[in-house]
């Protein structure tokens, strides 16, 4: 493909490893980053511009990389001709307004779980009081962005539920203004996602693991992700079931981009949790590892609505966010005592498999950027779920970075998971 000028348009520079990848495959890249404190993200590795709608003429191809709002500009962009990667203002809040999401399952009949959405906290106690059960506690809107405010209850009764909302009440009311409550079911957590090209599906459909958890065994406080295992598939039960019945919709949007349905399923069905109407992350670092085709080269044809399959390696991916303190927390004094502009080192000069977040150039060093800790992701593949984990965590120990921690137990759920979901049918293509 002939060099082409890209546009990235973040708020918290979550696309940099990608704008950085397509330069180095011989493109114009410029980056622009909204919030402040996430600016130096990415200095060194690709050209920064302070103002995106400036550089809107200049681009062939522009990438919106997450949601926030950016679904307005994106269409209207599109609208007018011009390639875009991004959403809608309607996919935007497929993902930004839970109950939406759910509602438009609803009206393609696919199966949801009983939700009660709630913005006093007095009525959603008296309702859980008088259906008693196991609830998630689910933040709505912009609330959604504090992931510690997550809650799964474990108590047959709701007796534990009850008591996070008494003290969310006293603690967050001014922030945590809507949220609903949903039926929790136990089973396998899987999520089905693919790529659209504004007309229709890019097959290999992409089926993936989070973790979301800080710690090994599912222990702590939620995060935004600690690390993602995956393959690609054919279309299969799992798809049919959710996202392809979303096909037709989101041609008449005109969307592109990936879209992610996680979903709860058992021997008794499918239950769909929540969109990602954008590129996940660390989905799309572990993505991109796994193509065997130029990451410019997807991205420009999908926004040119061409109908292609996209080219993949066969096998796994696991991905592996390795993070430094406050992480998963935003506490600036923290970050600035323990994380502030440390090193990134590399015993040897290897970087395979290594995906930048927060990172910057000085002097040719890497160093770490913005204010969240959240470093790079390591991506490791193989033929095995298992060849793929220990690819990862070999190249991690390539890597030394002080206060770094991560998750060594990303890829484990498989050898579990896999059973039940092929026991149940949900793997078997269509």
């Amino acid at each position: 493909m002939e060099p082409k000028k890209f546009l990235f348009v973040s708020n918290d520079a979550l696309s940099i490893d990608s704008a950085w990848r397509i330069f180095k495959e011989g493109h114009d890249v410029k980056y622009y980053v909204g919030e402040a404190s996430e600016r130096d993200i990415g200095n060194g590795f690709v050209q920064k511009v302070d103002d995106w709608n400036k550089e809107v003429d200049w681009a062939d191809i522009i990438v919106f990389d997450d949601v926030l709002g950016f679904g307005t500009p994106a269409k209207r962009l599109r609208d007018n001709g011009k390639l875009v990667i991004g959403g809608t203002p309607y996919t935007d809040m497929l993902e930004d307004g839970r109950a939406f999401g759910q509602e438009e399952l609803k009206k393609l009949k696919v199966p949801i779980l009983n939700y009660q959405g709630f913005s006093d906290f007095d009525e959603a106690i008296a309702f859980v009081q008088n259906n008693p059960g196991k609830y998630v506690i689910k933040p709505d809107g912009e609330a959604q962005n504090y992931k510690r405010l997550l809650f799964v209850g474990e108590e047959d009764d709701g007796s534990d539920v009850i008591r996070v909302l008494e003290a969310y009440k006293k603690v967050w009311s001014k922030i945590l203004k809507v949220f609903q409550l949903q039926k929790r079911v136990q089973g396998v957590e899987v999520a089905v996602g693919a790529f659209f090209n504004g007309k229709k599906f890019l097959y290999p459909i992409n089926i993936n693991f989070e973790h979301k958890k800080l710690f090994p065994g599912n222990i702590g406080p939620s995060t935004g992700e600690m690390g993602t295992s995956m393959f690609w598939s054919e279309p299969n039960r799992l798809f049919n079931a959710t996202l392809q019945k979303f096909e037709s919709v989101l041609a008449a949007e005109k969307y592109v981009g990936y879209i992610d349905l996680n979903c709860i399923v058992n021997a008794v069905g499918i239950y769909p949790l929540e969109f990602t109407a954008r590129f996940g992350y660390p989905t799309i670092q572990i993505q991109s590892e796994s193509l065997t085709m130029p990451l410019s080269e997807f991205f420009y044809r999908m926004a040119a609505g061409d109908d292609f399959e996209i080219k993949v390696k066969k096998g796994f991916q696991v991905g592996v966010q390795v993070v430094v303190p406050p992480f998963p927390y935003k506490e600036q004094k923290v970050f600035d005592a323990y994380s502030k502009d440390a090193t990134i080192v590399f015993k040897k000069k290897n970087y395979d498999g290594v995906h930048i977040e927060d990172v910057k150039i000085i002097n040719d060093e890497w160093i770490v950027a913005g204010s969240s800790g959240v470093v790079l992701v390591v991506v490791g593949s193989g033929t095995s779920m298992r060849q793929a984990q220990t690819q990862a965590y070999n190249r991690i120990q390539n890597i030394l970075i002080p206060n770094m921690y991560y998750r060594k137990d990303i890829g484990d759920r498989w050898s579990d998971d896999s059973d039940r979901l092929h026991t149940w049918g949900y793997l078997r293509s269509s």
